[in-house]
């Protein structure tokens, strides 16, 4: 086990992580003679691609100077706590990668203090110390302050710092002078990393994580704590309430490279993936027939709010999706729960909605972006933040803020959050931008970054990551406009869409398919209105000279998914197919809506 080193990475979204992991995997030699390094190898799903930002934690490894090292990718947003937890659970220290102008973020701070509770080292990175104008020496002073702030012991503030541009594929002892390959990290990590701490006492192994093979069934992945594991052999396991069922390992691997290379023995230390177990969760123990102990469970964050998904029942549905009966959605939903610890269902008074659980709009979101690319159709309405009572007081979560924009419009991004309740922390200037930090009820960030997005012309950079549930907060203004609602199925005519322009704007292009109840704008008053886009121009005999010419239709506003879950109302929801977003009312015939009363 001394040959043995288990690290995970952490770093902000967009500091650069997938590209150090090349680099390593390169100095491990784990690419042939003529193949070129993948990029994104480990941000290998596509949402992941598209947003930038890791959801799902995975694991490589690479052999360097005879030892072994693992390295374990972790998600940087708060959203994804649960992942986060199991994932630290696995590694003995931690490389904290930061931006050598940008020095460490919200994101960051999060994942560093799950690692820091645990008791892991780390090796600070700083790097992109090519970019311009950046900061090395100030970036590691603010890890420091970070890391004091958040508790850590003098051992772990005793930190060993790398410098370096993983993009340039060089790190080194000082950012002034690069090197020519990243050596100096990879001697670092075999130093200061320890090897895995091996337990004693009978064969113990948590489940941290999930896979699934057509070919071999539901794999357990996690790290052997203490004893060892067997292919063939016999095994308890130890459920998370503490009840015990038997089982049998048919297959052992262990991670080689991008992939997993079979194994009769692996012993305490490894990360092992276990094929052969039946019924078993993330947070069981894998343990000793004779003396079965489960190893300390995982603690997950508890959700912080929840949305309601129903099956698709507007006039459109079934023309896109494969999935789209509520057994489909029921059975997919239990099937996320599985391996997404931070996620809870339950069932509702109507047997085609659930109510589900999360950590945040994006953790929600992700998984519904992923339903609709596997062919589910869905609906979902407006995000509700968890109250809880606490002493007889009702008591909301709340998240701290930070707003990174041009110090010329920070006033608007103040006033608006102070507006959703917010309370200003602290302002720092970083040459001519502001960073401002807030603590807000989550209740105000739902549609605070469309409001600012627009306010600010695109120039604010918005995160935020749950602190603690704090006495509720009061009424907290909503959307002021309204919305403009389709009279009757039919396609949008340029004709109708251009009479209509100056009623407010709209989300949806000429010759568009629409139908009765579909929200396809926003008001410029309060109240909602219901327009008429599906009319046509009345053709006469009479020409009048250049009269068509003149149209002129604004670019419709197209929402992504969370742009849409913020923005509607308590009586709209957001109906989601693979290949489309639509906002609707939760009652499409006017009358109806009459008789209902809003929220």
């Amino acid at each position: 086990m001394e040959q043995l080193r288990n690290i995970a990475i952490i770093a902000h979204v967009d500091h650069g992580k997938t590209t150090l992991v090349d680099r390593m995997l390169h100095a491990g030699q784990l690419f042939g003679e003529h193949e070129t390094p993948g990029e994104l190898i480990m941000d290998n799903n596509d949402l992941e691609r598209e947003r930038g930002i890791t959801i799902l934690s995975k694991n490589v490894s690479v052999r360097y100077k005879d030892h072994k090292i693992n390295i374990i990718d972790t998600p940087g947003h708060a959203d994804f706590g649960g992942e986060v937890e199991r994932v630290l659970n696995m590694a003995d220290g931690v490389l904290l990668l930061v931006d050598a102008f940008e020095g460490p973020m919200p994101q960051t701070r999060f994942v560093l203090q799950k690692a820091i509770e645990l008791g892991l080292k780390p090796i600070v990175v700083v790097n992109k110390v090519d970019k311009e104008n950046c900061t090395p020496e100030e970036t590691v002073d603010a890890v420091f302050d970070l890391m004091f702030g958040l508790e850590a012991t003098e051992d772990q503030l005793d930190f060993p710092v790398v410098f370096g541009s993983a993009k340039q594929g060089w790190m080194g002892a000082d950012w002034k002078q690069p090197t020519d390959n990243i050596s100096y990290l990879m001697d670092a990590i075999l130093e200061h990393i320890p090897a895995p701490k091996i337990e004693e006492g009978p064969t113990q192994m948590l489940v941290t994580s999930l896979d699934f093979s057509s070919y071999l069934g539901r794999i357990a992945i996690g790290r052997i704590t203490s004893g060892g594991l067997k292919a063939g052999a016999s095994v308890a396991l130890v459920k998370r309430d503490g009840s015990i069922a038997r089982s049998r390992i048919r297959e052992l691997y262990r991670f080689e490279g991008f992939g997993r290379d079979k194994a009769e023995l692996l012993e305490a230390g490894e990360i092992a993936a276990v094929v052969g177990l039946e019924d078993f969760e993330i947070g069981d123990t894998i343990a000793d027939p004779e003396q079965p102990v489960a190893t300390r469970s995982i603690k997950i964050d508890e959700p912080t709010m929840s949305m309601r998904f129903t099956i698709n029942d507007s006039p459109f549905f079934g023309k896109e999706g494969k999935f789209v009966t509520s057994r489909h959605v029921k059975e997919r939903l239990d099937k996320e729960l599985e391996r997404n610890l931070a996620l809870r269902v339950e069932d509702t008074d109507s047997a085609d909605a659930w109510q589900v659980f999360g950590r945040g709009v994006l953790h929600l979101s992700v998984l519904i972006e992923t339903m609709r690319r596997e062919g589910y159709e869905l609906q979902i309405g407006q995000p509700q933040v968890i109250i809880k009572e606490i002493d007889g007081k009702k008591h909301e979560p709340v998240e701290e803020l930070t707003i990174d924009l041009p110090e010329s419009i920070s006033g608007t991004a103040i006033d608006a959050v102070t507006r959703r309740k917010g309370e200003l922390i602290e302002m720092t200037l970083k040459g001519d931008r502001t960073l401002c930090r807030f603590h807000i009820p989550s209740r105000g960030i739902i549609g605070l970054r469309n409001y600012l997005m627009t306010a600010t012309a695109g120039e604010a950079v918005m995160a935020h990551r749950f602190i603690e549930f704090q006495p509720f907060k009061g009424d907290i203004p909503g959307r002021q406009n309204g919305s403009l609602i389709v009279l009757e199925n039919g396609k949008s005519i340029p004709f109708s869409l251009h009479n209509l322009q100056d009623r407010g704007r709209f989300f949806i292009g000429a010759g568009e398919d629409v139908y009765e109840g579909q929200v396809i704008g926003e008001n410029n008053r309060p109240d909602d209105l219901v327009v008429n886009v599906t009319k046509t121009k009345k053709l006469t005999n009479m020409r009048s000279a250049g009269a068509d010419d003149k149209m002129r239709i604004a670019p419709p506003v197209r929402f992504s998914l969370e742009e849409a879950l913020e923005y509607i109302q308590s009586d709209e929801l957001v109906e989601v197919t693979p290949n489309t977003i639509r906002l609707r009312k939760i009652y499409l015939k006017e009358n109806e809506r009459k008789r209902k009363p809003k929220g």
